[in-house]
């Protein structure tokens, strides 16, 4: 009864927001392991693994050279990253607490708060892991030249914005249909092992297998990626414009679902399940 409440500005909102933010993203990159060293060197394990696991696979299909001139493991590393990169990043934001969680009875925490975290902690090992992996390449095998790093560190991030609006389409649903939800989930990870297209060359690829790969905004991003990294590639049937507009349609539908789930949405859904 004798407490006063005071409205604070944009900016000091802002600022409290930011805060949370921060501090559920240290949470959330410390959840993979109590130390947080140990956990980042996971994760850059699970990248090396995936690079060389491609790279007996090309070897053992007679594929030994890079189809674009330059380094043929930077050919391999520029897929594994940006496809690492797009998968953790709808992992993360599917992970994160949604509404239903009983979390979310602690004020001022939200799901913006939440899905920001989720989706900003799997960017920032993920960068962690590229400039780890590269900087050891880098050093023991040989020099890495990239042609336009600020050019491939933006489809880098384009990748990572399209995971978490896919994200947050699964996030939204995961409340109403959460066994759906999961396996769609699973399914459209590992189909991207191929669907995304890092095994191939977008320019080098028939005519006819085209339309079942250029729906994908990973495969996009991939063949533009190679476009600024390698000096004597320039992609002509893929685009940038293309998963732009389609990550910006996707999180704009995301985020009017995940408003209707939250809204919606009731504790007792995660109990009764």
């Amino acid at each position: 009864m004798f407490e006063r409440n005071t409205q604070n500005s944009a900016i000091v909102t802002a600022f409290n927001m930011a805060e949370l933010i921060f501090h559920s993203t240290v949470r959330n990159v410390r959840k993979t392991h109590r130390n947080a060293i140990v956990g980042l060197l996971l994760n850059i394990l699970q990248t090396i693994v995936f690079v060389a696991a491609f790279y007996f696979m090309f070897s053992l299909f007679g594929m030994r050279s890079s189809p674009i001139p330059g380094d043929y493991m930077i050919y391999i590393m520029s897929g594994i990253f940006l496809f690492l990169t797009h998968t953790k990043a709808i992992g993360a934001v599917y992970g994160a607490e949604g509404a239903t969680n009983s979390i979310m009875k602690h004020a001022p925490l939200n799901t913006i708060i939440t899905i920001s975290a989720g989706a900003l902690s799997s960017l920032y090992l993920q960068i962690l892991s590229l400039i780890t992996v590269l900087f050891g390449y880098h050093v023991i095998v040989r020099p890495v030249e990239i042609d336009d790093p600020v050019g491939a560190m933006g489809m880098l991030i384009l990748s990572w914005l399209s995971g978490v609006a896919i994200g947050l389409i699964f996030l939204a649903i995961k409340p109403w249909m959460p066994n759906f939800t999961k396996v769609a989930q699973s399914v459209y990870s590992r189909a991207n092992m191929v669907a995304s297209g890092k095994m191939f060359v977008a320019n080098l690829m028939p005519a006819g297998l085209l339309p079942f790969f250029w729906w994908n905004p990973l495969f996009h991003t991939i063949d533009q990626a190679r476009g600024f990294i390698f000096l004597n590639y320039t992609p002509h049937v893929t685009s940038i414009s293309y998963p732009i507009y389609l990550t910006l349609g996707i999180f704009m539908v995301g985020m009017m679902a995940e408003f209707v789930t939250r809204k919606t949405a009731s504790l007792s859904w995660d109990a009764s399940r």
